[in-house]
């Protein structure tokens, strides 16, 4: 990392620290522990809640399957637990994927990248299994509203397990519960989350802890055609998720992808883009390094007051989208570049400093987006990471504390993914700048 973007590390972070925001918890830290020496895992039976815990924790009157319908009541071998090679749920080689939708009234838009370290926890008594780490982070109305910490590994027959997450749910930028953490092991058995063949009936639960996690999926469909990012996806699978509360979600899952979309009642989220399932060959369009380089000066001119080349830079971004949009754009990816390339007009036709400048931040995010298709995963986030420094000085300059505090927890955990390609002196002072 350069000596400038350490030095808008400094920046960003010494106009924030005026607003007094309180110190937040370090990212990635309390994931899970190893218990000791233990054994290679070996074909067991996974317990299960019964009848009497599940009165206790309220889900009596649930409408569960039989258990002759249940596919995940034996855990098989795991003798390679991080090479997952199931279709359905690709968590091995899915480097990074956006989603993207509208929950509870607002635009919800989530990130979720494997990160490097895999973990090793005592999943049942005397039995250690490695798993892969995911990291999941959501965003609620452009603002930081949860991250999970998703453990996970296939066994030998082809099926993925889940074995548990940590959980941050955040309030105003500040960590409010975490509600919906557990580990397999420490908490309860482990669960399944895709069977290695589904079939039309099957039954299984990736959460099968009653009184603090529980879901029960039902396969309705397999073999189905969805539109992706990049055309239509074939064998996708479609179920429906039962909640503790009752309530019930349809969920697709596509090959390449994973979880592909999910929706109840008026919310949506669905993926947009995902790699390398999606990546493309032949380097970045000319024209989507224009649109980027566009929102790049429009932010830099909004915060000078200098309007008339934020304008400029407005409508160089504005043409550079819509000759890249005339070529093949992910769907999902084109409502979010237009909603702020549009916002961005409005603030510079008005002079709003605040609003243009954030409004260039989302123009910037999109961009990215659809870079992940040319760059490599470790090049986009680097250059969220420098999004997220700048989000910081227009939070700050509106002296919105929630904001900023919002701001650096993001920052936090999007150090988690560059961190590992960075030298360790670097690691050093970002840690440092970001504590202080």
């Amino acid at each position: 990392m350069t000596k400038t973007r350490v030095s808008l590390i400094a920046a960003g972070l010494f106009v924030s620290a005026s607003l007094g925001g309180a110190s937040l918890v370090a990212a990635g830290e309390g994931i899970t522990r190893l218990a000791g020496p233990c054994d290679r895992t070996a074909s067991r039976n996974v317990p299960q809640p019964t009848a009497a815990q599940l009165a206790a924790a309220g889900l009596g009157k649930l409408a569960v399957a039989s258990g002759d319908r249940r596919v995940d009541l034996v855990a098989p071998p795991f003798s390679r637990p991080t090479r997952v090679t199931n279709p359905l749920f690709p968590i091995a080689g899915l480097r990074s994927a956006v989603l993207n939708g509208q929950v509870d009234g607002k635009p919800f838009r989530t990130e979720t990248t494997l990160l490097p370290q895999t973990r090793i926890l005592e999943w049942t008594h005397g039995q250690c299994i490695e798993v892969l780490v995911s990291q999941y982070l959501a965003f609620s109305g452009h603002r930081i509203h949860e991250v999970a910490l998703d453990l996970y590994a296939q066994d030998d027959r082809g099926s993925v397990w889940y074995l548990g997450e940590n959980v941050f749910n955040y309030e105003n930028g500040i960590i409010a519960e975490t509600a919906g953490t557990w580990f397999a092991g420490e908490d309860g058995p482990a669960a399944m989350i895709m069977p290695s063949r589904p079939k039309v009936g099957d039954v299984y639960r990736p959460e099968n802890i009653a009184g603090l996690v529980f879901e029960e999926v039902t396969v309705k469909a397999v073999d189905q055609t969805v539109a992706g990012p990049r055309g239509p996806v074939r064998g996708a699978v479609v179920v429906e998720e039962l909640h503790d509360d009752g309530s019930r979600e349809r969920k697709v899952f596509a090959p390449g992808y994973g979880e592909f979309s999910t929706g109840s009642g008026g919310d949506v989220e669905a993926l947009a883009v995902a790699v390398p399932t999606d990546a493309r060959s032949g380097g970045r369009p000319a024209s989507l390094a224009r649109f980027a380089a566009g929102a790049d000066r429009a932010y830099g001119s909004a915060l000078a007051g200098n309007w008339s080349v934020a304008a400029a830079a407005a409508r160089d971004a504005t043409d550079a989208w819509r000759a890249h949009r005339s070529g093949s754009v992910p769907p999902r990816l084109v409502r979010p570049a237009e909603d702020a390339l549009a916002s961005l007009v409005r603030a510079v036709e008005g002079r709003q400093t605040i609003e243009a400048a954030r409004a260039a931040l989302r123009t910037t995010q999109a961009a990215l987006d659809l870079q992940l298709q040319y760059r490599s995963v470790a090049s986009i986030d680097r250059a969220r990471f420098e999004l997220w420094l700048r989000q910081v000085i227009v939070d700050a300059r509106a002296r919105s504390a929630d904001a900023v505090i919002g701001d650096i927890a993001t920052l936090e955990w999007i150090r988690d993914r560059v961190a590992p390609g960075l030298a360790r002196v670097d690691v050093t002072r970002i840690d440092t700048l970001l504590r202080r």
